[in-house]
């Protein structure tokens, strides 16, 4: 977090361009982790904020579902290889709702949420089965 907006937000898309090579290049299969993508969005926030645009209500830039997407949706596969990513969402005062990480579910087959407050009853693991999703279980 030391580093320049510019070149944090250009982190993400890197590593996704590097998978991609492998991928592409090479026909592997590839898995990419994502420690944490809220930092995705905040440093798209800030970059927003150095250009002067307005943000919206909720005070994240107006292209977030923009951005977002464009990480997002090259997260693919084909039949030669696939790009598989595992992300952790930082989900700011537990809200699931908050726009950064409602635009990633969105782009996202599978979620595990873990609960503060099935660790605060010592119920482990934290999972909680409510809020975590799956496409697998949709007909």
């Amino acid at each position: 977090m030391n580093k320049p907006p510019g070149a944090r937000m250009r982190v993400g898309l890197t590593a996704l361009t590097m998978a991609e090579y492998f991928w592409v290049v090479n026909e592997q299969d590839v898995l990419l982790f994502i420690n944490n993508i809220f930092r995705f969005v905040q440093t798209w926030s800030e970059v927003s904020a150095l250009l002067e645009r307005m943000p919206s209500t909720v005070g994240y830039q107006p292209t977030l579902s923009t951005e977002m997407g464009s990480l997002q949706e090259r997260i693919t596969f084909t039949k030669e290889g696939s790009i598989t990513s595992i992300q952790a969402v930082y989900v700011p005062t537990d809200d699931l709702t908050d726009p950064a990480p409602a635009t990633t579910f969105a782009h996202l087959d599978a979620t595990t949420v873990l609960s503060r407050g099935l660790a605060a009853k010592v119920i482990y693991p934290v999972v909680d089965p409510l809020d975590s999703t799956s496409t697998m279980l949709q007909p």
